[in-house]
């Protein structure tokens, strides 16, 4: 009898509700069925990065963590130590082979990883895709935002700065980061339409998410071309290796930049001067708003996930799919943009 009393209460601590923790993301309106005691069972959650060990994947681990503290599922974050699609692909391999429930993926080349997401949905892995609006091999798409329309109000914003005139160079973290190259669309559709007299110096710049990476291909740019006088960043190190180079070259109010970036890396450069703007959604809201979804999705709950879901997060509010989009492609509403009078808004 005491054997069987201890059983149960083993099997009842692996189902005990946890309470929704105070964390880096405001949860106080997420629902409650998403726990491993709501669906009677701890799911294995795999969240896989673009590359570990930079500020933004580091915010998104803490989404990730505070998902599993707040419902008790098994869920970790892991990526490359450099943006190296291969090394992405392998990270997946390995994941398939302990059998994980899901797999959330932010894509380094959707290209890649095509053929082992497959390979993951056919041994019944549910794959959540983040940066990812063209990849076929997932469940579901969730976007933060519609890709073109970010980029267009980077643009906006930087053709301010430049007054409407001038050449401007363009960084992508890879040539098949999908996300990243439709940001870089949208501005550059929107400086057709609205800044005719702007002009894209030369092809996108791969910079592999890398800040030095940055800072070599747009000095060497500058150099080429020493009449730039704007930067739209589509990586997040973008706006560091952009700032060091304008502070170092003494471009300040030659050379302007708008593009993704977090306060915590760029905002050196912000106080001072050297870089005006900055865009972002919370990567920590991000990866809790994939682990939630896959849980949903795991737990029977897939005709809910469509149009107008409400994940209860910010920005995540009342889920949209783009006209003649597959409906398993959901955008948010959750960028933020910062210049040095509203940094301090934000803590990471």
């Amino acid at each position: 009898m005491r054997k069987t009393l201890l059983t149960l209460a083993a099997s009842l601590s692996l189902l005990a509700a946890p309470a929704f923790a105070d964390g880096v993301v405001d949860t106080s309106q997420v629902p409650k069925d998403i726990t491993a005691a709501a669906t009677g069972k701890k799911f294995s959650i795999a969240t896989v990065v673009k590359v570990d060990g930079i500020a933004w994947f580091d915010r998104m681990r803490d989404g990730v963590k505070q998902f599993g503290t707040d419902t008790g599922m098994d869920v970790w974050q892991v990526g490359p130590s450099q943006a190296d699609a291969a090394a992405q692909v392998q990270l997946i391999e390995n994941l398939i082979a302990q059998g994980v429930d899901a797999i959330c993926i932010v894509p380094f080349s959707v290209e890649a990883v095509e053929p082992v997401l497959k390979k993951a949905r056919d041994r019944g892995i549910v794959v959540i895709a983040h940066e990812a609006s063209n990849l076929k091999n997932a469940d579901y798409i969730l976007e933060a935002f519609d890709n073109k329309a970010y980029g267009a109000q980077l643009m906006e914003v930087l053709g301010k700065y430049t007054g409407g005139k001038g050449k401007y160079l363009a960084t992508v973290g890879s040539l098949t980061s999908q996300s990243q190259n439709e940001w870089i669309d949208g501005a550059i559709e929107y400086q057709k339409k609205h800044f005719p007299d702007m002009a894209l110096a030369t092809q996108r710049l791969e910079t592999y998410d890398d800040a030095n990476t940055d800072y070599n291909r747009l000095s060497e740019a500058l150099t080429t071309y020493p009449d730039v006088n704007g930067i739209i960043g589509g990586p997040m190190p973008t706006s560091a290796g952009a700032g060091r180079l304008i502070a170092e070259r003494g471009l300040k109010g030659k050379v302007f930049f708008s593009g993704t970036g977090l306060p915590s890396v760029a905002g050196k450069y912000l106080a001072d001067g050297d870089i005006q703007y900055i865009q972002f959604w919370d990567p920590a809201v991000a990866g809790y708003a994939m682990n939630e979804l896959a849980v949903m999705a795991l737990s029977g709950k897939k005709d809910q996930i469509k149009a107008g879901l409400n994940l209860g997060l910010k920005g995540y509010e009342n889920l949209t799919t783009p006209a003649g989009a597959a409906p398993n492609l959901l955008y948010g509403q959750g960028w933020v943009g910062v210049t040095k009078e509203n940094m301090d808004q934000y803590k990471f």
